[in-house]
């Protein structure tokens, strides 16, 4: 009898969340199923092998078509004198695989077992291009993605030190899930800022994430590193922070270096330096939510130069059997090496960001455009970072600055970014700072109803704001709560039959107007002054 095997199942209530993880342990000609984009986790032991990171053992899956995957086996960790080892899959190819260990150790060599792979309307699978729309990422289902990202660089290590469960871990995605962001930019691991910390953190230890010994990727410590291994334990707890997002379908931009925040890092190139690379890779290309970025700042602290980083980003192309997308979190690198990465991550500060995000589109015609960061850091409690921007709304008017420049865009606050995490920002004392989330609520289901339209970015049509425009009479026009009117400069007229109706909305309480006809050049916003609009022109049948 075949077993349903599902590597995490999300169930959301109004009060409460159930998350639920099933490993299997290997049989030999085990029958298993799962679902697509579901992540099966097969586990084997043996006696103990000697230099297991350097073991080349590898599980071929061949579906019924044909079709071959050859995927890494991965050590585990060792227990009780016994060597573990990892068959971890996920697939979207429905129907039937067989799987064969092929493996120069005998307790390992030629065992095998089959894969069914049934179909799952519940989940879209992970991002990929499109040679017919080389502006935008598309799920594997097929439809549009656009990315809502938000950053949290010390997601892995709210709840490390709870071996049962994540309560702050799933507090905080759902927040970030129910406020409309997709996707979350975070490091595989940083240990601490360089900054001086606010000294409010002294009362209320338990927002700070940063300086913590006993989290480390390597053997040892931050500070008193052994190279000679990995720290299983360490991405086993991992692993449960990428399953809790998969589960969400919230994508995880792994930036699998970060070189400002204070980690001993091994030399480059060497042998330690490409074991923990090479085994990030191993580890995580089965989890159809991951999307690769080489090193946040990869240029902009003196260690990598650009050799390095092309010969990093040529590792994972050899080693991930899936593809997963590849960028690189420096944006003169992706202009250097457009034909190396799979998209152009863009950060930029100026105050006028439209305008060079614009640049960045016009420029990359086949890549789609990532925002990574825009010096837009929402206040807090806390004085984490402050960058260029901390108002709210101005941070809002960003992101939203970035989308109609044709890109993806990322949200930033100071108490969740960096070492600072407030998990539960609306839990907090009533006189404590709330995070404007709901403004990405809105954001992201009024992007929704405009995800399949072909929009595109169109500078030209409006005297003073930000325009997109389809060529079947869409437009939308952003229009700053500064502004006392916008003119049109690019009128469509209705064709016989067809009417021309417009309708506002304002981006700060998601709040839409009546839609009316219209055959007007000049508009003002109803919320002038008080907030952002865009406004919402169509043309449509005339009933």
């Amino acid at each position: 009898m075949k077993q349903l095997v599902t590597g995490l199942f999300l169930l959301i209530f109004v009060m409460q969340s159930i998350a639920q993880y099933q490993e299997q342990q290997f049989k030999f000609n085990q029958e298993y199923e799962v679902r697509q984009w579901e992540i099966l986790d097969v586990l084997l032991t043996t006696e103990t092998i000697e230099k297991p990171f350097k073991d080349s053992s590898t599980v071929v899956f061949t579906h019924s078509s044909g079709n071959e995957l050859v995927l890494p086996l991965i050590y585990n960790g060792n227990s009780n004198k016994k060597s573990e080892w990892l068959i971890r899959f996920s697939n979207a190819t429905t129907g039937l695989w067989t799987f064969v260990i092929q493996s120069k150790h005998s307790s390992l060599d030629k065992k095998q077992g089959t894969v069914t792979i049934l179909p799952n309307k519940e989940h879209k699978g992970g991002i990929r291009l499109s040679k017919e729309d080389t502006r935008n990422f598309y799920y594997e289902s097929g439809e549009k993605y656009t990315p809502i990202a938000f950053e949290c660089d010390w997601l892995y290590a709210l709840d490390y030190d709870n071996e049962k469960e994540l309560p702050k871990t799933n507090h905080l995605l759902n927040q970030i899930k129910k406020n409309g962001f997709n996707q979350i930019v975070m490091n595989v691991f940083s240990y601490d800022v360089s900054w001086q910390k606010d000294g409010k953190l002294a009362t209320h230890p338990e927002h700070e994430f940063g300086g913590q010994e006993h989290i480390f990727p390597f053997l040892g410590t931050n500070d008193a590193p052994d190279f000679s291994g990995l720290n299983i334990d360490f991405f086993k707890k991992y692993d449960r922070t990428l399953l809790a997002m998969h589960e969400r379908e919230l994508f995880a931009h792994i930036m699998i270096y970060v070189w400002n925040k204070l980690v001993k890092w091994p030399d480059m190139q060497s042998e330690a330096d490409n074991l923990y690379y090479d085994y990030v890779i191993k580890r995580y290309q089965a989890f159809p939510n991951v999307l690769w970025d080489v090193s946040k700042e990869a240029l902009f602290y003196g260690r990598a130069d650009e050799e390095y980083i092309s010969e990093r980003i040529q590792r994972i192309r050899q080693q991930d059997s899936y593809k997963r997308l590849i960028t690189v979190h420096d944006y003169n690198f992706c202009k250097k090496h457009v034909d190396e990465v799979d998209y152009i991550s863009s950060q930029d500060w100026s105050h006028n960001i439209y305008n060079k995000t614009l640049e960045a589109y016009n420029t990359f015609k086949d890549k789609p455009i990532f925002n990574i960061e825009h010096g837009g850091y929402e206040t807090s409690d806390y004085t984490v970072f402050t960058g260029d921007y901390t108002n709210a709304e101005v941070c809002l008017r960003r992101n939203y600055m970035c989308l109609f420049a044709g890109a993806g865009t990322t949200y930033y606050w100071q108490g969740t970014s960096w070492n600072v995490v407030v998990y539960n920002p609306f839990q907090q004392p009533e006189n404590s700072y709330k995070p404007k989330f709901t403004y990405f609520r809105y954001l992201s289901l009024f992007w929704e109803q405009f995800a399949d339209k072909d929009l595109k970015p169109a500078p030209w049509i409006n005297s003073s704001g930000y325009a997109l425009a389809n060529k079947k009479g869409l437009q939308l026009h952003y229009v700053p709560k500064e502004n006392f009117q916008i003119k049109l400069g690019w009128i469509l007229k209705p064709e016989k039959g067809k009417i021309k109706t417009y309708y506002w909305f304002n981006t700060l309480t998601g709040e839409t107007t009546k839609s009316k006809p219209t055959k007007e050049q000049s508009y003002t916003n109803p919320w002038c002054y008080k907030a952002d609009a865009i406004l919402v022109s169509i043309i449509k049948e005339n009933n």
